[in-house]
């Protein structure tokens, strides 16, 4: 059998286009039984019973056809209902789409919105798939660096980027794989600039209902003026523990709802109706289990937060999704030595925050949708490594400017105001020990120790 050698046997788009860094790291786990996982972003529940049983009866009754390119009608229903929560307004004929997964609606709107040339403003760290699916689009990418203003983007950092070339800007909050929220106040100025410059928003929503504490989630479409801009992305993979399903929907204005819809019904014709109908009475009657997942989530999310914060690894306290993403800049380890020393020496499998874009380099991302059990072993090891390559003195330092933000936070609880108070001093622990405050830390904690190596030098002169 001959060999095809012809050199342009593949598109140069994909030549050019790199693997989910993701899923190279995920492959080094395969066969691996020996290793604890905190890289996969699934659930470790199953579906709910009500979400299955639905399937099954379905399935019985030999519902297993096409559905209308749109999806189901009820589920359609169902979507526009639940969405009033937030204060959003879809038309279940003609604004929501079902898709097979969020993915899918992420690279059928862009496609649908993007010509050669355009730009769009991604805010990294951000999803895997979002720079990618936007550069097959022959788009310029403008990288927002979040990370400088504690992982989430401001009104001000997306003003100074935007040119006439701007066509989009996508947002994801809470975020995967930081979990920030974007805060209301910053939320709203950001759709002002949105309407300024007549931006689309692709938002993406799939873990509005993972928010913890007092904290509610807020869609960008619920402000007055911004549903023609506005781009909901949503799905049934993280709140409902569906991630097999591959059930999403994007929502969005009806004249650009009919060039994505005509992309949905060339490449995926319709999600599996099984999937649909499981997805329709999770809507009617799941949020009981949904509410049950959280606070095992928010539960094992302070657990992890205590433990980073103890063993000298700093991070913000995510409000939202099921991801931790903490600083390992102090270990002086890049995002992928960290990685490989702590799966290669530990077994504990993370993935590093450099495949995620902008500012990720120097973190790791950890979910904490595990066992707890695993979690714990997990972050025994993780303290492991940590305190092999923290210097003691830096550590001590670390915990004391977390323990100052922590008082500030209790005081201002009793504050008029408190909640607005309190995300600023949020903000400020974000932003308080960023590269230079680290590097002011570490230099501090070296120029001690050589302090302490030439006193001993003259001891021993002395002696």
């Amino acid at each position: 059998m001959s060999e095809n050698t012809r050199k342009d046997r593949f598109s140069e788009k994909m030549l050019a286009t790199p693997p989910s860094g993701i899923r190279k790291f995920f492959d080094l786990l395969i066969g691996r039984d020996d290793i604890i996982s905190l890289g996969v972003g699934e659930p470790d529940f199953t579906t709910p019973w009500v979400i299955r049983e639905e399937a099954y009866y379905h399935l019985e009754q030999g519902h297993t056809s096409y559905t209308s390119n749109w999806g189901l009608q009820e589920l359609r229903d169902e979507i526009a209902k639940y969405l009033t929560k937030f204060n959003l307004d879809y038309n279940p004929k003609k604004e929501i789409l079902v898709t097979i997964g969020v993915s899918e609606a992420i690279d059928a709107v862009l496609r649908a919105i993007l010509n050669p040339g355009d730009e769009i403003i991604v805010c990294e760290p951000c999803y895997v798939s979002y720079q990618p699916l936007a550069s097959l689009c022959d788009t310029k990418l403008i990288h927002l660096d979040t990370s400088v203003n504690g992982f989430y983007p401001t009104a001000e950092q997306i003003e100074k980027v935007v040119t006439p070339k701007t066509k989009a800007i996508m947002i994801c909050s809470p975020s995967n794989p930081t979990g920030r929220m974007i805060p209301k106040e910053e939320l709203e100025k950001i759709a002002e600039v949105v309407k300024k410059h007549q931006l689309w928003v692709l938002s993406d929503e799939v873990y509005c209902e993972l928010v913890y504490d007092d904290h509610k989630h807020c869609s960008i479409g619920s402000f007055p003026g911004m549903k023609p801009y506005t781009i909901v992305l949503n799905g049934f993979s993280k709140a409902f523990a569906m991630t097999g399903w591959r059930v999403g929907y994007v929502c969005c204005p009806e004249d650009l709802m009919k060039q994505v819809h005509k992309l949905h019904q060339y490449s995926t014709i319709c999600a599996p109706i099984m999937s649909q109908y499981g997805a329709a009475e999770g809507l009617r009657t799941g949020f009981e289990q949904v509410e049950k997942m959280r606070l095992s989530y928010q539960q094992r999310r302070n657990l992890m937060y205590k433990a980073f914060t103890e063993m000298g690894l700093p991070c913000t306290e995510p409000e939202g999704a099921f991801y931790m993403f903490p600083d390992i800049r102090p270990t002086g380890l890049t995002s992928e030595e960290f990685f490989t020393r702590l799966l290669n020496e530990y077994q504990v499998a993370v993935v590093p925050g450099s495949v995620f874009g902008e500012g990720g380099e120097g973190f790791i991302r950890c979910c904490y949708a595990t066992d707890i059990s695993k979690i714990k072993i997990a972050l025994e090891r993780i303290a492991k490594l940590a305190k092999e390559m923290i210097p003691e003195g830096l550590v001590i330092e670390i915990n004391k400017e977390l323990q100052k933000i922590n008082e500030i936070i209790e005081n201002l609880k009793a504050c008029p105001n408190s909640d607005e108070n309190i995300q600023f001093v949020l903000d400020l622990a974000s932003n308080s020990l960023q590269p230079q405050t680290l590097n002011n830390l570490m230099q501090s904690e070296q120029n001690e120790n050589i302090k302490n190596e030439t006193k001993s030098s003259k001891m021993k002169r002395k002696l």
